[in-house]
Formats: C-alpha cells, sequence, structure tokens
C-alpha cells in the first residue's frame, strides 16, 4: 500500500545566508567492453550512486501522467559514433502513485542507463547532457531539479578494421535528443571498478523503511492479538495450559515446556514468513505485485474469499488426514511431541488465522527478506504470548470469559474489515490501467455499504445463519457500533468532493471523482479577482491551488507588487514536486493561510522544472554556469539558483516590489502554525519598510 504521510519534520535548519546548492547524485560513465574494433557495437552505460532516502524518476514513465519530470539525456551529434536504438533504463522499480494518480517509476540507491552506439572511427568523441529529478522520501520533502549536467565517455580503445574486410560506414550527423524518466532500482554494480562505491550506497535496506515498517510490525501484532480470541483459538487455552500444568511432573517442567510450545509457535510462522520471502524473488517482484493488475486482482479475490469465510459462507480448513497425522505425533515424549502440538494448533486454527495471516504476507509484498519475516515472527508472538503466560500462572484461567456468540461475532468483523480492504487492491488495478469502473465516489459508496451493515450487526440488526441470539446489547458492542456509524458519516461528505485527507492513502484521488463540489466551490475568500490582475502571463499553462489568482512570470509580479503595495509570495514549486502538492493540500487549504494569500501578498508559482521554450528573444546567459537559458523552467530555476542559493522545491520566499527579502525563506513544513508565523513576519517586515 503506497504512500503513507511524509513525516512531518520542520525544515528548521535553512538559512537564508547560506543555504547550500544540493545535488545528492553521483554520476559514473563507462563501456561495457574495454576494446572494440571500428564497426563495433557498444553500451554506453550511465550509472548514478544515489544517497540514502532519496529517489529519482526513470525513462520509462507514462507519457500521460502529468506531473513527474523524466531524467533526459541529449547526445551531441558526432560522426566518429552513431546512436543504435533508445536508451533504456536497467531494472527501474514500478508502483502506483496517489498524488499522480498511476503507475510511476524511480530508482533508489543505484540507477543505470544503457545506450547502444556503432564507432565509426578510432577517436570517438561521445558528448552531451543530462537532466534529471531526484526527490527526498522522508524529512523535509525536498525535490531537486538538476539540468544541462555535462558528460562524456573516455578510455575506449578502438582498432581499425582489418584490411580484408570491407566495412561501410554511414556517419549518423542527425541531432537526437532522448527523453528519459530515471526510476530507482537496486542491482549490482555493472562496472567492476566502481562496485566500491556503489557498495557503499546499498548498504542500508529496511524492509518497509521507518515509520511504515514499526506501523507494519504493530498491526501484525494486534493481528497476532486478535486471533486468540477467535473461536478456532481461544477455546485451545484452558485445554493446552492444563496439559501442561497436568502431564508435568514439575512445576518447572511444565513451565519448560509452555516456553518451548510458545517458542516452536513463533518458529513454525517465523519460517512461513521466510518461505514467502525467498520466494518473493527480491524487491523487483515486490514492485510488480504491488503494482500490476494480476496480483491485484487476486489479491482482491483472495479477500474477498477470506471476508466470505468469515461471514460464514463456507469454513476454511485443511485436509483432516494431514492434519491428524500432525496430531498423533504430539503424543510423542520429550519436546518433539511439544514442537508437534504446537504445530497441531497452527494447522487446526488455520480457519480463523489464515485470513490474518494472508494479510499480513500480502502487505509483506516487496519488504524484500526482512519484512515477512519479522511480520510474522510479530504476530507468532501476539500468538503465543498468552498460552505462555498461562501457563505460567494458571489461575488466570479462572478469570477467562466462557466461549460462547462473542467468538463468532469477532469473525463477522474481520470478514466485514476483508471484504472492505479488498477493494483496495482493486482500486490500484483500475487506477493504473485507467479502467474507470472504481472511480472515487464508487470506492466510497462501497465503503459507506459495508461499515453500514457492519454497524447494524453490531447492533444486532442483521444476523447470519451461524450466529447465536442477541438477548441484549453490552456496553462494549454499542461503543463499536458507535464508532462505525461516526466513519460512515465521515465517509458520506466525500461523495461530493471533501478531500477526507485521514484517508488519502486508501482512496482513489480527488480527481475520478465527478460530482465535486468542494473543488468547484473552492475554500477560498477571494479578494482579489483574475480581472483585476489584467493579462497574466503564462496562464494558459499554469494554474494556483483553491482559487487562488496570481502570477506565473517574476517580472509581472514585481510590477503588480509596486502597483498594488503588497509584499510578494514567491511559490518556487514544479510539476513533478510531490511535496509541492502536500503542501497545497494540507498547508495552504487551511483558511488562517489561505486568508494571508489572498489579502496579503501577490502571489507568484514559479515552475523549476517545465519545458516550454521560450521565444529566442527572451534567452540569456545564466552567470551562474554561463549557459543559454532557454526555457520557462530553467530560467525559473536559475532566478531561484542566483537570488536564494537553492535549488530545492518546495521553497517559499517573501520579498517587497524592490527584490528585497523580507524573512527567512521556508521550505517543506506541513505545521500550519509556522506557515502562518512566516507570513506573518513578511507581512511585519514589508510594512516597516513601506509605511
Amino acid at each position: 500500500m503506497r504512500k503513507l504521510l511524509f513525516i512531518l519534520i520542520t525544515y528548521s535548519s535553512l538559512t537564508f545566508a547560506s543555504p547550500a546548492l544540493e545535488n545528492h547524485t553521483k554520476w559514473m560513465f563507462s563501456f561495457n567492453k574495454s576494446e572494440v574494433k571500428i564497426g563495433d557495437e557498444v553500451e554506453l552505460i550511465f550509472t548514478a550512486l544515489i544517497e540514502k532516502n532519496w529517489y529519482m524518476y526513470s525513462t520509462d514513465l507514462d507519457p500521460k501522467l502529468v506531473g513527474p519530470i523524466p531524467a533526459s539525456f541529449n547526445f551531441t551529434p558526432n560522426s566518429s559514433y552513431k546512436l543504435i536504438g533508445e536508451i533504456r533504463p536497467i531494472h527501474p522499480k514500478h508502483r502506483f502513485d496517489e498524488v499522480w494518480g498511476g503507475e510511476i517509476s524511480i530508482f533508489e540507491n543505484r540507477a543505470e542507463f544503457r545506450q547502444k552506439i556503432k564507432i565509426l572511427s578510432v577517436n570517438p568523441v561521445i558528448k552531451g547532457t543530462y537532466s534529471y529529478v531526484h526527490c527526498i522520501i522522508t524529512g523535509d520533502g525536498r525535490c531537486i531539479n538538476v539540468e544541462d549536467e555535462d558528460f562524456e565517455f573516455k578510455g575506449l580503445k578502438v582498432q581499425a578494421a582489418e584490411a580484408n574486410t570491407p566495412q561501410t560506414i554511414t556517419p549518423d550527423t542527425t541531432s537526437v535528443t532522448e527523453v528519459i524518466t530515471a526510476d530507482t532500482a537496486h542491482k549490482p554494480a555493472a562496472n567492476p571498478a566502481t562496485s566500491e562505491e556503489i557498495k557503499k550506497t546499498e548498504t542500508a535496506d529496511v524492509a518497509g523503511g521507518g515509520k511504515s515498517f514499526w506501523a507494519f510490525l504493530i498491526f501484525a501484532f494486534l493481528g497476532g492479538l486478535t486471533a486468540v480470541i477467535t473461536p478456532c483459538v481461544f477455546p485451545m487455552l484452558p485445554m493446552t495450559v492444563t496439559f501442561f500444568t497436568k502431564k508435568s511432573e514439575t512445576r518447572a517442567q511444565a513451565l519448560r515446556r509452555a516456553f518451548m510450545f510458545g517458542g516452536s509457535i513463533v518458529l513454525i510462522y517465523s519460517l512461513i514468513g521466510l518461505l514467502f520471502g525467498v520466494l518473493g524473488l527480491g524487491p523487483d517482484f515486490g514492485n510488480w505485485l504491488s503494482t500490476h493488475w494480476v496480483p491485484n486482482v487476486l489479491f482482491f479475490v483472495i479477500f474477498i474469499v477470506f471476508g466470505a469465510a468469515f461471514l460464514g459462507m463456507f469454513e476454511l480448513t485443511l485436509p483432516s488426514g494431514f492434519v491428524n497425522k500432525i496430531d498423533s505425533k504430539s503424543n510423542m515424549g520429550s519436546m518433539a511431541g511439544v514442537f508437534f502440538m504446537a504445530f497441531t494448533l497452527v494447522l487446526v486454527s488455520f480457519s480463523c488465522t489464515g485470513p490474518i495471516v494472508g494479510s499480513l504476507l500480502i502487505e509483506a509484498v516487496g519488504g524484500k527478506l526482512l519484512k515477512p519475516v519479522l511480520g510474522m515472527f510479530s504476530f507468532s508472538l501476539a500468538l503465543a504470548l498468552p498460552f505462555t503466560l498461562f501457563a505460567i500462572f494458571p489461575n488466570w484461567l479462572q478469570n477467562l470469559p466462557k466461549s460462547g456468540g462473542w467468538l463468532n461475532s469477532v469473525k463477522v468483523v474481520l470478514g466485514f474489515l476483508e471484504v472492505a480492504l479488498a477493494f483496495k487492491f482493486l482500486s490500484i488495478a483500475d487506477q493504473v490501467y485507467h479502467w474507470g469502473i472504481l472511480d472515487r465516489e464508487v470506492y466510497l459508496a462501497l465503503w459507506i455499504v459495508i461499515f453500514f451493515l457492519l454497524g447494524m450487526y453490531l447492533l444486532g440488526k442483521l444476523k447470519f445463519h451461524h450466529d447465536s441470539d442477541l438477548p441484549y446489547l453490552s456496553v462494549p458492542r454499542l461503543g463499536m457500533a458507535i464508532a462505525v456509524f461516526t466513519f460512515v458519516l465521515y465517509l458520506i461528505p466525500g461523495l461530493f468532493g471533501a478531500p477526507l485527507k485521514a484517508l488519502s492513502g486508501y482512496l482513489p484521488p480527488q480527481s475520478t471523482l465527478d460530482f465535486d463540489l468542494y473543488t468547484n466551490k473552492g475554500t477560498s475568500t477571494e479578494t482579489t479577482t483574475g480581472d483585476e490582475l489584467g493579462q497574466v502571463k503564462y496562464a494558459d499553462k499554469f494554474h494556483l491551488p483553491h482559487n487562488l489568482h496570481g502570477f506565473f512570470d517574476y517580472k509581472q509580479a514585481l510590477e503588480y507588487s509596486k502597483k498594488v503595495n503588497k509584499p510578494i509570495f514567491i511559490d518556487f514549486t514544479g510539476h513533478g514536486c510531490v511535496n509541492c502538492r502536500e503542501m497545497e493540500a494540507n498547508v495552504w487549504s487551511d483558511p488562517q493561510v489561505l486568508k494571508r494569500l489572498n489579502e496579503n501578498f501577490v502571489v507568484v508559482a514559479l515552475y523549476a522544472d517545465d519545458k516550454t521554450e521560450l521565444p529566442e528573444s527572451e534567452w540569456y546567459l545564466s552567470k551562474y554556469d554561463n549557459k543559454i537559458k532557454k526555457t520557462i523552467g530553467k530560467q525559473n530555476s536559475d532566478l531561484q539558483i542566483t537570488k536564494y542559493n537553492a535549488n530545492a522545491q518546495p521553497l517559499y520566499v517573501l520579498i517587497d516590489g524592490n527584490e528585497q527579502l523580507l524573512t527567512q525563506p521556508k521550505a517543506y513544513d506541513l505545521e500550519v502554525s509556522n506557515f502562518v508565523k512566516f507570513l506573518d513576519e513578511g507581512v511585519a517586515e514589508y510594512k516597516k519598510l513601506h509605511p
């Protein structure tokens, strides 16, 4: 499940005086052969070593996807070689991105691109430029656009063709520009000479990463505790503990067997996780599982089947002969019998634990070896803990509630949850392949119905054939029903466009909603209209969120600022900047921020990654790198670097019409109060300078 929320960290370390220009990727250029003859083909290898916690877009992005900017490689034409085919990304990672509403292609740790060429002379001159965007995964959410960096391939030994081998070489003088998106991959070094450097970038491989990994382990542990109170496991607690206490000659022996029993449960489930991890075939296979329609539709079907089983449609059971054979071995003496007794518990409880274990293993997809193993360890630890504790303190058994209809109610509740979560997998496939069968309103309608029926079941108004009568409603059950109905009421405004930010990782994108009152009407209390601004330059190409009105050209914003006597709010942003969208959705949308932007500032959005080429009369030579800036994006990026000594987006700068800085610039920060303070400080300083 893609995209958990970005970590909320204030970018407090940024200082305007000297924020260093950043580049978190190191490039190397090599050949797949060290020696060739004229007329031979050779592959150029572009290798990018990416700093930990950063990623780069790949070349195979969907061209229909609006936002992410692909890497680009521009070869300088030369008669000494000829390009063969197009440049290829080597094993990028594909996954669905909720922000962009489609499948993206990225590289982490290491990226590799290959271009095949034909050698036409003894001393080939292979030069060009490359551009790319890389973003941070955790932390302050920066994205950095690097453009027009030079590359040159050297060191290839070329022998002249043999005299008796006629060669007909046609020089290729056509200018070739390859536009490619760089995606993060994790592969062994193709160039032995750089293997040590590459190893340094690949040492930290924590499955799932950061907060999401710990959240997964907590979820697995809670799943184990839930499994304890299912009808297949709970009745076995007193039976098993009594066996340990009565069949053991001493209390020490009973405790030893109890710990062995609990340890065996943990070992068995951990081995299941290990087997799943080994069969997972590595992270690339995990990425395929998480984005391709085949596994996602399969997971949807599996969850529906598990949900139907929990709701009582049928019983999931293992072959009785196999279970009986394992159970017979539990009568063996010593510790071997205890192990097979634990194995019997695992098998007998399959009909209740199977759906939970299956859900955890599916969640572990893409986490390499560590995630499924630790997930099963966490689940089994919670499952084994009660058996061990009750064996140590057998008197606790007297306080256990009696088995009854409440156990079946637990299964039914889990069944409803399994069915609801099943649609998440179908939604991923639907969005990636643009089927249009599960748009946001359809998805929300299904969840509203499912959780409404769950609430009715908790109130006793809905009953299945295997349910016992509910003579009265307990307080905990009533509390659960209230929580479920509250959740249903929270979902309903989403049908009409409410953003439902708490569920953004589980819902289809807002853009798939047909009837959107929220976006159409906006949330701003507008004080400036588009008519007052006059003819806004580039208004046909860009737009501001939340019905804000402003500019997209720096000089035009300066002129308007002097005219209306207001400070300027510069938004250095980008089409492919995920964190820019996060700021707009979670901070700009706040009424306090939106009111200030509308009433107190001239807003100008400067896209640093836009590829629109300007008329030749507007080109200029940059004082920073002595290169001609021809596009809107390059000119905006050059402005950010030369004036503010920074090249990461988002970056927010407050100035007056004379280009004087009003306060320290601000980067990615999801704390609304910090942003309000930033805006207020800028206004206060502006009033001092322009009373």
